[in-house]
């Protein structure tokens, strides 16, 4: 996993964990990035329906943070994926981003069932005792329950788009695979390669064969998680792929790290973080999810 400590304050180890408690999935902030940086950018709820939703999954009830336009319906589809934090604020705030555009977004909590990723102050025990417990198996099931839930609360899902950001790069990456239903992906510096294990069988260099719609990948040139030379190996995998592998994309900024699109964290990089905004709606359009 490409998170660097370094670039996340951290919180006095005394503070309990129960200070970070939110009232609903979507606000606040998760303790391990704590203290946000002054850019931290906010969306407005204004002409939206924003808030926490509960999802079906199997036997199970997960939250998820949903914005849309107030009152719309037939509306196409994001999945907003978040990074090893959580849906916290900066995650719905990406949301409602979507929302403002006319998108029903959602952003499902997928790591609820191993633990509150917000209430970890420490990234190194957020990691193993959370994130690297959660399945990929359990993240698909989990992803193509949201579609359902979409489909049957205001969502066409015959446009349906995923990004995600780090970890939710690497499911965007995973999801587009699995799911036929998929239109677009948009992955902001996920993993895309590592050694197999049995919660996470394949990487998404391992599945470039099975992409089921193009994907467009957004990485910094100086991330040190995941070096360029990563991204041009997943690059000439793609290029001897299928027709939606063939049709996947690389833009890689220079000069920006990993997480360059956090905009609550010391690693933001405005240009980059804009143009590729920019590009993600404008792929999401351009594969039919608008």
């Amino acid at each position: 996993m490409s998170t660097h400590a370094a670039d996340v304050p951290g919180i006095p180890s005394d503070r309990s964990r129960r200070d970070f408690v939110r009232a609903a999935v979507g606000t606040g902030f998760a303790a391990a990035v704590l203290p946000v940086t002054a850019q931290t950018i906010k969306t407005d709820s204004t002409g939206l329906t924003v808030g926490e939703v509960m999802i079906p999954s199997g036997d199970f009830k997960m939250p998820a943070y949903r914005a849309m336009p107030a009152g719309k319906t037939n509306l196409p589809v994001v999945l907003v994926v978040s990074e090893i934090f959580g849906v916290h604020e900066h995650i719905a705030d990406v949301a409602r981003r979507f929302a403002k555009l006319g998108y029903l977004a959602i952003a499902p909590e997928l790591f609820v069932r191993q633990g509150d990723a917000q209430s970890f102050g420490e990234i190194g025990k957020l990691l193993s005792e959370v994130v690297n417990k959660v399945p990929d198996a359990q993240v698909m099931g989990d992803l193509d329950a949201t579609v359902a839930w979409a489909k049957a609360n205001g969502g066409d899902t015959g446009r349906l788009g995923v990004t995600g950001f780090c970890w939710g790069g690497r499911v965007t990456w995973l999801f587009a695979a699995h799911n036929p239903a998929v239109k677009a992906g948009v992955a902001w510096y996920g993993q895309l390669q590592g050694v197999p294990s049995e919660l996470k069988p394949k990487n998404p260099i391992d599945l470039v064969g099975q992409l089921k719609a193009p994907v467009l990948g957004l990485y910094g040139a100086e991330d040190q998680g995941i070096p360029v030379a990563a991204v041009d190996q997943m690059k000439a995998a793609l290029a001897t792929g299928n027709a939606a592998a063939k049709a996947s994309q690389f833009v890689v900024y220079p000069g920006a790290p990993h997480a360059f699109h956090a905009d609550y964290r010391p690693s933001y990089k405005k240009d980059a973080a804009e143009d590729g905004w920019k590009r993600c709606v404008a792929w999401m359009k351009a594969n039919g999810v608008a």
